[in-house]
């Protein structure tokens, strides 16, 4: 059996942030998933990870997705668009027509596509129900593209009313927690046909308070405005965290150069 190369591409919600470590890097489910995956199937699999924090869908596709198929994967996760639902207008068919251009380019190189919704914060955030409308209709659109094609890998997160629960969120209310980064891993893995430890699906609630209107106004709602007032992103200058192949040995727990 050929070895998984396994690689992800996206913003935030595949680079695992929200899910920090004691070391203040991130780990995410795309991580925990290549983990699950090696432990599932006792074999290693090469990984890699080329998402950055705060990429609209369409620069995701522009300068990762090449780079990604270049390091010949046998799966390409994908998943983006969460940036651009928060923008003043979005037009959601070219959102959607990422996906699709994706898939084609996956389809040419032989690369099974596992395709992700992004969980939903919507009950939490300023304008909830814009949001709440806006990823409902992405998420019927993207699934619509892919109706025909039963070998796409699905992992689908945004109709998970459980994960839209605060206790999976992260304080900025806008990225998932360790927790809610594990039930994603979860649902990947059950997609992929490997079964995934069954404490992710639901791990204990992690003790963080939830902030004030005024002190979440100020640390992270502000901030966030400002970026968006100023033209820029929490992603500029950051390189991506796993740019070449890594072996995910099984039992492990940990990577080394491939």
């Amino acid at each position: 059996m050929a070895r998984v190369r396994y690689v992800a591409i996206g913003d935030s919600f595949s680079e695992g942030v929200g899910d920090e470590l004691p070391d203040g890097s991130v780990r995410g489910w795309a991580d925990l998933v290549a983990r699950g995956w090696a432990d599932g199937s006792g074999a290693p699999v090469e990984y890699a990870n080329l998402a950055i924090r705060g990429k609209l869908i369409w620069p995701i596709v522009q300068e990762q997705l090449e780079q990604a198929l270049a390091l010949r994967p046998t799966h390409l996760s994908f998943n983006g668009g969460g940036n651009d639902m928060l923008r003043p207008r979005v037009p959601l068919s070219r959102v959607t027509d990422a996906f699709s251009t994706v898939l084609e380019r996956c389809d040419e190189e032989g690369v099974t596509m596992i395709l992700l919704s992004g969980a939903n914060p919507s009950s939490q955030l300023p304008l909830s129900r814009l949001i709440q409308s806006r990823g409902d209709e992405l998420s019927r659109q993207v699934v619509a593209r892919v109706a025909d094609r039963p070998d796409v890998i699905k992992a689908l997160n945004w109709p998970d009313r459980e994960l839209s629960h605060p206790g999976y969120w992260s304080q900025d209310r806008l990225h998932m927690n360790s927790r809610g980064h594990h039930r994603v891993a979860a649902r990947v893995l059950s997609a992929l046909g490997v079964e995934a430890p069954g404490e992710w699906w639901s791990m204990p609630p992690l003790d963080l308070p939830r902030l004030g209107a005024g002190t979440y106004a100020r640390e992270h709602l502000g901030p966030w405005v400002r970026r968006r007032l100023t033209g820029t992103s929490s992603g500029d200058g950051r390189a991506a965290k796993h740019p070449s192949l890594i072996t995910v040995a099984p039992g492990s727990g940990e990577a080394a150069a491939a």
